[in-house]
């Protein structure tokens, strides 16, 4: 797949499309919490090749047009991870990103005889594709970020839709597509309980 890598300051470019009927997002910011550490980047996938690097200074989340695909019901947003994902577009972008799919649920759903769920080991089993994570713990802050850094956020969405695909014959095999469903649905509000101060307690427990 030949990819294109776009740097977009502030917001999406108004022309940008999704014609597979999904956008592949993830998140990069200064930590794991979420409202000490800002967030610096988000980028997104059409599944054709084309990224776009949106890069936030902290000074302004306005990004109205990344926001209007966030909010878009017919457009499917997939994840790896949507839970820490979702809440940080919610708490800087303030929009509650819908509807969603998260491949790191549907791994834990499917793939059960591993504990090895994440993006590195998921990518390499389902599409061939080993990732380089080196800068993944780098600095997202930076007035410019550098070459590994965009390769780094691109690899990170490119290769969802395809994971998707492997994924979703799985769980129809195992008859578990409505189960995964379900989680999606409630991904959102799982994101707002965190944000909210339920992050570590499990109300579903007695």
């Amino acid at each position: 797949m030949q990819t294109n890598i776009m740097v977009c300051p502030g917001d999406l470019p108004a022309n940008a499309t999704f014609p597979n009927g999904y956008m592949a997002v993830d998140t990069e910011t200064l930590g794991l919490n979420i409202k000490r550490d800002r967030l610096c980047v988000c980028q997104v996938s059409d599944g054709n090749g084309n990224v776009w690097v949106v890069t936030f200074d902290g000074t302004a989340y306005h990004a109205p047009n990344l926001k209007k695909h966030l909010e878009d019901k017919n457009l499917l947003k997939i994840f790896h991870f949507g839970r820490f994902d979702i809440a940080v577009l919610y708490h800087y972008l303030g929009v509650l990103t819908a509807p969603v799919y998260c491949t790191k649920i549907v791994s834990k759903l499917v793939r059960t005889y591993t504990d090895r769920h994440g993006l590195k080991d998921l990518c390499q089993e389902m599409t061939g594709i080993s990732l380089d994570k080196q800068q993944q713990t780098s600095y997202w802050a930076a007035a410019e970020l550098s070459p590994a850094q965009l390769q780094y956020a691109a690899n990170d969405v490119l290769y969802l839709g395809k994971i998707k695909e492997a994924l979703d014959q799985r769980l129809k095999d195992g008859n578990r597509t409505h189960l995964a469903q379900a989680c999606f649905d409630f991904l959102p509000t799982r994101a707002l309980l965190d944000l909210n101060g339920w992050d570590e307690v499990d109300i579903f427990t007695h």
